[in-house]
């Protein structure tokens, strides 16, 4: 059962005029990004205050990084919304949550976004934060040796497409967190069937993925589809996490599974009674809140040592 927390949630933003609706495409866009950023109080609460809390430019990509000291491990943080819409600014209470808990530091990346700066722009910015972190972190008070990387959504997908490059690189990542990741560009899980109803269906989903790589002939390569990666061994260890109602759901189980059969440690939790979204919502989702402690125990537990 959708947990009535969900429904109240969805609330919270605001709904498109009639005269949104009717508008371009480019222009709807342009409104589901201001909605979100105005929604993001009521939806995720106020900002807990931390020591640290800065932004900086790593080599032409806006950051902000969330500390509680110097010389902590880090999380290289990329936030959600379809590679289209989505900030920094709608993870802030997500990032301070996890930094406060975790005893880690956390960098969220504020990468481009299509259809401005299709693929691969957003690989190209994560790939440029993590260089720039293994390269001048120190100078920020960082402790980069301990380094790991994660995202909702579609920065999920680009976070684990970064920590395979940074494998293949042989530079791999220490850990890496993945909440409900977009991994499928063909949208083929019955999940879409079974739950598509409850805040993100295939339609939906095949518009970003289609805004995000225009090419058809890309989006079934490693840097796109996780999926398709024929080797999968020597990835870092992960967390995953689902949800019940999310029609990303099934596809982020398949790759838990294919990362388990290449001998990668894994824990895949499905958390359940809610839907795609629901992580950042920390003022009106318990799960939420459950959600991101998991994600700073997990970190403490993997990087700090």
């Amino acid at each position: 059962m959708l947990h009535p927390q969900v429904t109240a949630a969805a609330e919270l933003r605001r709904r498109p005029s009639s005269e949104a609706l009717a508008a371009d495409p480019y222009q709807r866009l342009l409104g589901v990004r201001a909605a979100m950023e105005e929604s993001n109080e009521a939806e995720s609460g106020p900002a807990l205050p931390l020591p640290v809390v800065a932004d900086f430019d790593a080599d032409g990509v806006p950051c902000r990084l969330y500390a509680t000291r110097t010389g902590t491990p880090v999380l290289v943080y990329l936030h959600g919304g379809g590679w289209c819409y989505g900030s920094i600014e709608t993870v802030d209470r997500f990032c301070r949550r996890v930094a406060e808990r975790s005893g880690c530091a956390v960098v969220s990346v504020g990468y481009r976004l299509a259809p401005e700066h299709v693929f691969p722009a957003a690989v190209e910015d994560a790939e440029a934060v993590v260089s720039y972190l293994r390269r001048s972190g120190a100078d920020l008070g960082l402790d980069v040796s301990r380094l790991a990387i994660g995202g909702d959504s579609a920065g999920g997908q680009l976070a684990t497409v970064t920590a395979r490059r940074q494998r293949d690189a042989a530079t791999p990542l220490d850990f890496q967190v993945l909440i409900y990741p977009a991994l499928d560009p063909l949208t083929s899980a019955e999940s879409y069937d079974e739950v598509g109803e409850y805040g993100l269906d295939r339609a939906s989903m095949k518009l970003a993925w289609e805004t995000f790589v225009p090419d058809p002939v890309r989006r079934l390569t490693p840097d796109v589809a996780p999926l398709a990666v024929a080797d999968l061994s020597g990835m870092p260890p992960t967390l995953l996490i689902t949800a019940e109602y999310d029609a990303l759901r099934d596809e982020g189980a398949d790759y838990a599974d294919a990362l388990i059969a290449a001998g990668v440690p894994v824990v895949h939790t499905r958390y359940m009674g809610v839907n795609h979204g629901f992580a950042r919502k920390l003022a009106t989702i318990d799960a939420a809140r459950a959600a991101a402690d998991q994600v700073a125990s997990a970190l403490r537990s993997a990087l700090t040592f």
